[in-house]
């Protein structure tokens, strides 16, 4: 049960966003952006960034929601989702990946985690500037979005397989696509 009246039944940021959808704007703009929007890191990746730092900040939702979004997106699915926020360091990606997962991670526990080593090695695998920007951007708006999420208790839904069923919406439509023109939430399902 949320720490507060949010007038509504939607379950995580939803309930949220329709709360307050003058915060809700732009933030799933900002989603959009860098979970969608042009670079050269696939969609799938950078829902798969989200949900590794998630899973490491134990927020339920998010979690279970960016994982479903990076599995429907990724040629290995779930599978390895799975194993990614399992262990980074030994799930099957690339080099590149597992370093830039390796800065998310970092940023997770604190910015100034964040080595040089780590953004040279990034570099060295083959990671661009603006993918290293990216990567600690989207830790770091995740950091935020979880303890936005869990901050306020928001309702989770029962069966995490259920965002599955979501995914499609977010994949075709974006991230905006769950507010309407003025500003209050549509259902995404």
């Amino acid at each position: 049960m949320p720490h507060i009246s949010l007038g509504n039944e939607e379950f995580g940021i939803r309930s949220l966003f329709m709360y307050r959808p003058e915060t809700g704007r732009p933030m799933s703009m900002l989603a959009d952006v860098l979970l969608r929007g042009p670079s050269a890191l696939p969609r799938g990746e950078r829902e798969l960034i989200a949900a590794y730092v998630s899973s490491l900040n134990d927020c339920s939702y998010c979690t279970a929601s960016h994982s479903a979004f990076a599995a429907a997106q990724l040629p290995e699915g779930m599978t390895l989702v799975d194993q990614v926020c399992a262990d980074p360091d030994t799930a099957p990606v690339t080099p590149k990946l597992a370093a830039l997962l390796r800065i998310a991670g970092a940023v997770q526990q604190s910015g100034k985690a964040v080595r040089a080593e780590d953004i040279e090695l990034a570099r060295k695998e083959g990671a661009t500037d603006l993918e290293i920007h990216d990567t600690v951007l989207i830790a770091a708006v995740f950091c935020m979005t979880n303890r936005y999420v869990d901050g306020l208790a928001t309702n989770v839904r029962a069966d995490p397989a259920a965002y599955a069923k979501i995914a499609p919406v977010i994949i075709n439509n974006g991230y905006m696509a769950i507010l309407g023109s003025a500003g209050s939430p549509q259902a995404a399902q």
